[in-house]
């Protein structure tokens, strides 16, 4: 399940949700996304854009390669968009398998997919400054893992 939204989330909630009346869960893994107010300089906010439609369709496609890969018995991406403040949450990836390591392998790939591959874009402030924020070489690095 996928959902881009400007809400927040309650991840309890969320997780309860998406393992309510299941008993062949195993594992169960959460990453959570938090905006830091320090990024080269004192972050007072960040501005999340996506590509709306296209966002979407890239988060089913990623999702559903994960669960190609890995035997999920459920899955979440949660991913906000809009203007965020620091401590706000940003992003929430849920894995659920029988076992633990196809659940740690899942989330890790998602992430990774994620901030390399989906249509977001980031824009942060630092007082007076507003600027696009450049991808890392290190997030194509960790994606590349991947690749097989």
């Amino acid at each position: 399940m996928i959902r881009v939204q400007t809400e927040d989330f309650d991840i309890g909630a969320e997780v309860k949700a998406l393992t309510s009346g299941r008993t062949d869960i195993g594992a169960l893994v959460t990453f959570t996304g938090l905006v830091r107010d320090t990024n080269g300089g004192t972050v007072s906010s960040m501005e999340l854009e996506h590509y709306p439609g296209m966002t979407e369709k890239e988060l089913v496609r990623i999702e559903a390669e994960a669960n190609e890969r890995w035997p999920l018995q459920a899955s979440l991406i949660i991913h906000r968009v809009g203007k965020l403040a620091p401590g706000d949450n940003i992003v929430l990836v849920v894995t659920a398998s029988p076992h633990r390591q196809a659940a740690f392998d899942a989330a890790a790939f998602l992430m990774d997919y994620l901030k390399t591959q989906a249509p977001f874009w980031k824009r942060e402030e630092t007082g007076d400054k507003s600027y696009w924020v450049d991808a890392r070489e290190s997030d194509g690095e960790a994606a590349a893992k991947w690749d097989t």
